[in-house]
């Protein structure tokens, strides 16, 4: 049951997780074409995409955490150090996911192809950081599933 529970695990993770990443990466370069030309809408298209893209994998990346606790469950390794660690990271991506990350786009997407308000650079330079630090905390946590600290698999 383990190797099942893993397995699901870390499918949700790359299933997930891998299309926030990516899509949130491509969110601000967009948005700013989007802005610089109000009146292409392909770009318009391509902003409302990438953020709908963002909200559906997020949504579905509930089963990570999910499968991620069942898994440590399974393996009796709920008390780690490393696990405890990955844990408040995941926590912390989340948080600047849905505090930091979407609440933006949705603003850059309600102003993409209308040139007003408060869709503006700034706004995309802001979205970038907030989207680089998420992915760092979700390569961090990569690291940590793999690397194990004081694991004693020989990983």
């Amino acid at each position: 049951m383990t190797k099942f529970l893993l397995a699901v695990h870390v499918l949700a993770a790359i299933i997930a997780v891998g299309p926030v990443t990516v899509a949130a990466s491509m969110f601000p370069p967009a948005a700013r074409r989007a802005l610089a030309a109000p009146e292409d809408v392909r770009a318009s298209e391509t902003v409302r995409l990438l953020h709908r893209i963002c909200q559906v994998y997020a949504a579905v990346g509930i089963a990570v955490p999910v499968f991620g606790f069942a898994t440590a469950g399974a393996m009796g390794v709920m008390g780690d150090p490393w696990l405890i660690v990955s844990i408040v990271l995941t926590v912390l991506a989340a948080g600047v996911l849905l505090v930091l990350v979407l609440p933006r786009q949705e603003v850059l997407v309600e102003n993409s192809g209308e040139g007003d308000g408060g869709g503006t650079r700034e706004t995309t330079v802001q979205l970038a950081m907030f989207t680089g630090v998420f992915n760092l905390l979700w390569a961090t946590v990569t690291i940590l599933m793999i690397v194990r600290p004081g694991s004693t698999t020989g990983a």
